[in-house]
């Protein structure tokens, strides 16, 4: 489940300018150091990965961030934790695979060898789950 699953326009968030610092302005990061919490004004399509969030910061300026970006809080200005238990992180097999390194192959026995090939079939699988 994403982050951002769980908001709605107008919640509160906390940004961390540690992981956005190098791509804001100047007056952002001032705001931000002011004042890291921000209200959720809207939602953008980020580079292809998945939805950012437009955020109202303390000094009236809006500014898109990643979900990463931002921790969510709840009504008492604590940040909720997030959620990263998803089927791939309870799954041995699917925990294996991630940890598997295929390194390309030059050589014309190295191609033909069936087991590289079936190594290779096993790597790129994790790519889909």
């Amino acid at each position: 489940m994403s982050l951002l699953d769980n908001t709605k326009i107008g919640n509160s968030v906390q940004v961390n300018i540690d992981l956005s610092k190098d791509r804001l302005t100047k007056e952002i990061i001032d705001a931000i150091n002011i004042s890291s919490v921000g209200k959720i004004s809207g939602y953008k399509i980020t580079d292809g990965k998945g939805i950012g969030v437009i955020l109202q910061l303390a000094n009236g300026k809006e500014q898109w961030f990643f979900e990463d970006e931002i921790n969510l809080l709840d009504e008492n200005g604590n940040v909720i934790k997030k959620n990263r238990d998803n089927k791939e992180n309870n799954n041995f097999v699917f925990n294996y695979l991630r940890r598997l390194k295929y390194e390309d192959k030059n050589k014309v026995s190295d191609l033909l060898n069936p087991i590289n090939f079936f190594m290779w079939l096993i790597v790129s699988f994790r790519d889909i789950f």
